[in-house]
């Protein structure tokens, strides 16, 4: 079994996000199973790796680099093309492409078929991103009404809405770092995320949406948009409800009348334990080892399918039409 090297540009409060927490949950299920070490590349970090240095050892072939920073990813997979690369997948909408040589490893179904048409001579994985059992419903009393996080919410809901509503009911916002976010949750009937606007402006996708989950198995009632990979678990009418749905006062209805009658929401247990440290550790192992024999692999054999350009597309796009007015006027 290969090494696996995480490569993130820091890990430090610069760095802080949904995206660098995820990857830290993966990057500690994984040296569960085998010799995983974090490597940072944009700044030196003391007790870490750095990315030039390990580059100045030639034989890195017991070795497997994950990319993941969106941003950097195209950068990272050129400056690495001599060596074993894997694209652990988060958000999708970065506009680059990967050789085939670059396995993809995806947080949600929904980015997963992204890379599936895209990509469609990668070898490609679903690994979605853990809920902690922390994080499940403590049947406390809750003495917030609504709870929202400024970071990431539209302007509707923040400067339309929310003033709207707390005007009804007890409203939270959260605007800073939260360290107990299952006892946050806990606390709230109601959870709104509204994301859509947030990444429609980053030109990228949800990658998965960790908050609305999480809200939803310690017990809130969430209203979410249902953008990116949030499609993959987000059920409006079954199991949450869309926000931004037509109108403010709509919306202002719907949430007043769930609040005079509150119940905590239900997800059973089959529902989660996709989503469980469990399943995700043996989905992992899988996946680890069919990298490394892929990568035993292309140690000898060369890709030759043939790649999905725009010229051989336009190509294509031609014969078909050519075969199409062929047999209307030839009768060929």
């Amino acid at each position: 079994m290969r090494k696996l090297y995480f490569l993130l540009p820091g890990t430090d409060r610069k760095f802080a996000c949904g995206g660098l927490w995820a990857e830290l949950k993966t990057f500690n299920l994984a040296k569960q199973l085998c010799h995983a070490d974090i490597v940072t590349y944009r700044q030196r970090e003391e007790g870490k790796l750095f990315i030039d240095d390990l580059l100045q050892d030639k034989n890195l072939d017991d070795v497997i680099f994950v990319i993941s920073w969106g941003f950097d990813v195209a950068r990272l997979a050129a400056k690495l093309k001599q060596h074993n690369v894997v694209y652990h997948a988060h958000s999708a909408g970065y506009g680059f492409k990967l050789p085939a040589s670059v396995p993809i490893i995806t947080v949600s179904r929904n980015t997963m078929g992204y890379w599936g048409q895209y990509s469609p001579h990668s070898l490609i994985y679903y690994l979605p991103n853990q809920i902690g059992n922390e994080f499940q419903n403590s049947h406390l009393e809750r003495d917030i009404d609504v709870l929202v996080q400024a970071r990431k919410s539209s302007q509707y809901l923040m400067q339309e809405l929310i003033p709207s509503l707390r005007q009804k009911c007890q409203v939270f916002v959260v605007d800073s770092y939260v360290q107990d976010l299952p006892g946050l949750f806990n606390r709230a009937k109601i959870y709104l995320y509204d994301s859509a606007e947030y990444w429609a402006q980053q030109g990228v996708s949800e990658g998965f949406g960790l908050q609305p989950m999480e809200a939803l198995t310690c017990g809130c009632q969430v209203f979410s948009s249902i953008n990116g990979g949030l499609s993959d678990y987000l059920d409006p009418g079954f199991n949450c409800y869309k926000i931004a749905g037509y109108s403010k006062e709509y919306d202002m209805q719907r949430i007043l009348k769930l609040l005079t009658n509150w119940t905590p929401s239900r997800l059973t247990e089959n529902f989660l334990a996709e989503y469980r440290t469990e399943n995700i550790t043996k989905r992992l192992q899988v996946i680890l080892d069919e990298l490394n024999e892929f990568f035993d692999h292309k140690k000898i054999y060369p890709d030759n399918i043939n790649n999905l350009t725009k010229i051989r597309l336009t190509k294509m796009r031609l014969q078909t039409k050519l075969s199409k007015v062929k047999k209307k006027y030839f009768k060929i």
